[in-house]
């Protein structure tokens, strides 16, 4: 326990926004990987219905796909908390210390724009569903703006995540790129 608390400190030096976001992208990371979990229950009913008991489904097709769509989206923040993206820093690693910091907040800076307007788009998207009812033209019928929602959601954490990895470089809590001088 002491090992993790001194990595977590590392991360946020003790700044309660950066601790707080922290906290919201690991349970974001609990609930993305609740939602795997779920996803492989509902495909092992949905096999067991179909060839065991040899009946048809109607709902589980519909919702593993909405589950897994959703888990990858809520999981965004975690990875990026955890740098779990695949990295290529041959750039970063030939710079010099200033010029990589530049580098990094330059980077943090027009993904988090880049995401911004995607989540602009998204609840755009979300509340176009929602105040028209949009419905799935399946058996099922499931309202759209629920499983919408995880781009929201999603992408308004990334965001959030990605504004709190730029605030621990420019304020010298973190650094770039994870690489150390």
């Amino acid at each position: 326990m002491a090992g993790q608390t001194t990595a977590q400190a590392a991360r946020d030096g003790g700044n309660p926004f950066l601790r707080t976001v922290a906290w919201i992208s690991t349970l974001a990371g609990w609930v993305s990987a609740a939602m795997i979990v779920a996803a492989v229950a509902i495909t092992c009913q949905m096999i067991f219905v179909r060839f065991v008991l040899n009946g048809s489904t109607v709902w589980q097709t519909e919702a593993v796909i909405y589950l897994m769509i959703a888990a990858t989206l809520v999981g965004l923040p975690y990875v990026q908390r955890l740098r779990g993206h695949v990295n290529v820093d041959l750039i970063p690693l030939a710079l010099k210390p200033p010029v990589r910091r530049l580098l990094a907040m330059v980077t943090l800076s027009v993904s988090a724009l880049v995401i911004g307007v995607m989540l602009f788009y998204a609840y755009e998207f979300w509340h176009l569903a929602w105040s028209r009812g949009w419905k799935s033209d399946t058996v099922w019928g499931v309202r759209l703006w629920i499983p919408y929602l995880s781009l929201v959601v999603g992408l308004g954490l990334l965001l959030l995540q990605l504004l709190a990895d730029l605030l621990a470089v420019i304020l010298r809590i973190d650094a770039p790129f994870g690489l150390e001088d």
